[in-house]
C-alpha cells in the first residue's frame, strides 16, 4: 500500500515568507568582503614583517641577530644598541650624522620646491616658442637612467673642484632636475582654470604677481606632495653622497650606517639596526603629518564651478 503525502497548508490568517533575493546578495557581499580583508590583513602582515623584525632586532645583542636563530623576539631585552648607535661611530657623533640628513634632506626640498614650481609655470601657463618641444625634452630625462651620467657628472663637479661638498647633491635641485615634480606641478596647473590668469591680467598684474598671489595658495597639495617625496629621497639617498663625500663628518644617515659593517673586523650589527630603526623615525614622523595631501597632489582632476 502506497501512502501519498498531504501538502502542509498554511494555517488561516497566516502568510507564507516571502522570497528576498536582496537578502542572498547581501550574504553573498559579506562573504566576498570578510574574504577581501582577510586577504588584505595577511598581506599587510607579510609586507610589515621585515619592519618588525628590524624593530624586534634592535632590542636584540649581537648573538641573536643572524645565524640560527630565528626567533622574533628575545629574552634578554636591552637598550644597549640604541646607546652604542647614539654615541657614533668613527669619531663623529650620531647627532653629526642627523645633522647632515637634514641639511641635504631640506636643501632638496626648498630646491625643488622652488625651481620646480617656476619651471611648471613656465610650461603651463606662459606661451614661448618651442615649449612642447622643451617639455617632450625635459619628460624624456626620465627615461634616461642616473647611471648613464654618474661618471661624465663626477668628472664635471672634480674639476670645479666640488667633490667632498653638498653642492654635486643639492645643484640639481635648484636647476629643476627633477623632471618628475616639474611635470606633477604642470600637471596640476593645467586644470586650474585660465580664467584666474585673465583676471589677474585685467588688474594689471604680471606673471610674478600671478605666480606668487595665484597660483602658489592653490599649489598647496601638489606643493606638499613634492616636499613629501623629495624629503624621502634625499634622507634615503645613498649612492650620490657615497661618489661625492669622502669626510666621514659630512656623511649622511645612509652612509653612517655603512661604518657599522666592516668585513675585516667585527661588525655591529645590533647598533646599525638601532640606527636604522632611529634613522625612519623623521621619515615617518614627516609622511603621517603630510600623508592626507599625497591622493590630493597626485591627482589632477580639473575644479568645478
Amino acid at each position: 500500500m502506497t501512502t501519498t503525502a498531504t501538502p502542509v497548508q498554511p494555517a488561516p490568517g497566516a502568510t507564507a515568507p516571502a522570497y528576498n533575493p536582496k537578502s542572498e546578495s547581501t550574504t553573498a557581499k559579506r562573504a566576498k568582503s570578510a574574504i577581501f580583508h582577510a586577504a588584505a590583513l595577511v598581506l599587510t602582515c607579510v609586507v610589515l614583517y621585515p619592519a618588525l623584525w628590524m624593530v624586534a632586532s634592535a632590542f636584540k645583542p649581537n648573538s641573536e641577530i643572524g645565524g640560527q636563530n630565528t626567533s622574533l623576539w628575545s629574552n634578554n631585552f636591552s637598550f644597549d644598541n640604541f646607546a652604542t648607535a647614539m654615541d657614533g661611530i668613527g669619531g663623529v657623533s650620531t647627532l653629526q650624522f642627523f645633522t647632515n640628513s637634514l641639511i641635504l634632506a631640506i636643501g632638496a626640498v626648498v630646491g625643488t620646491i622652488l625651481s620646480a614650481s617656476v619651471s611648471a609655470y613656465a610650461f603651463a601657463r606662459i606661451k614661448f616658442p618651442g615649449r612642447s618641444v622643451f617639455f617632450g625634452m625635459m619628460i624624456a630625462t626620465l627615461l634616461l637612467p642616473f647611471h648613464v651620467v654618474i661618471i661624465p657628472q663626477y668628472i664635471i663637479f672634480q674639476q670645479l673642484g666640488l667633490v667632498d661638498t653638498y653642492v654635486p647633491l643639492l645643484i640639481g635641485k635648484f636647476l629643476a632636475g627633477d623632471a618628475f615634480f616639474v611635470f606633477l606641478m604642470v600637471q596640476f596647473m593645467r586644470n586650474l582654470p585660465a580664467e584666474l590668469d585673465e583676471a589677474a591680467r585685467i588688474d594689471g598684474a604680471g606673471h610674478v604677481r600671478i605666480f606668487t598671489s595665484i597660483m602658489l595658495p592653490l599649489m598647496k597639495p601638489a606643493l606638499i606632495s613634492t616636499s613629501i617625496f623629495s624629503f624621502i629621497w634625499s634622507w634615503n639617498d645613498f649612492l650620490g653622497p657615497l661618489l661625492y663625500l669622502n669626510t666621514p663628518d659630512k656623511y649622511p644617515l645612509p652612509l653612517a650606517l655603512r661604518l657599522f659593517v666592516d668585513q675585516t673586523q667585527s661588525s655591529d650589527y645590533g647598533a646599525m639596526i638601532a640606527m636604522s630603526v632611529l634613522a625612519l623615525l623623521p621619515v615617518l614622523i614627516f609622511f603621517l603629518i603630510f600623508q592626507r595631501y599625497i591622493v590630493e597632489g597626485v591627482s589632477t582632476q580639473g575644479l568645478k564651478g
